[in-house]
């Protein structure tokens, strides 16, 4: 496990958008990374608009991380199925990432400001 994923603090702070408009900031966002794939950015749910996000009844299991569910963003002209995913309770060697959503690069944009 310790040479598939790592988390750390991400540097900078970073933004999420979506529709149009800013979904959060943050400058306390954490970096992961997973074997191969491209580092995902996961934000502290306290610095995105969750008025926005409704949840949706997918779900999905990962190996080292867990159980996730799976987040819809709700904008003024489209709703934006399954565009962020969180890990409500992962496993103890990704704790850190309790409490924090990550997003779809193809469905909004995450960006480092």
């Amino acid at each position: 496990m310790a040479d598939h994923i790592t988390i750390r603090p991400a540097e900078g702070t970073w933004v999420v958008r979506a529709g149009g408009a800013v979904l959060g900031e943050s400058d306390r966002a954490l970096e992961l990374s997973e074997g191969d794939y491209p580092p995902v950015i996961y934000f502290p749910r306290e610095d995105i608009a969750m008025t926005f996000l409704d949840a949706s009844e997918t779900r999905s299991s990962c190996p080292w991380k867990g159980e996730a569910s799976y987040y819809s963003i709700q904008s003024k002209s489209q709703t934006i199925a399954d565009a962020a995913w969180s890990y409500e309770a992962p496993k103890d060697e990704v704790a850190q990432i309790a409490g924090h959503l990550a997003f779809y690069p193809g469905k909004v944009a995450v960006e480092q400001v």
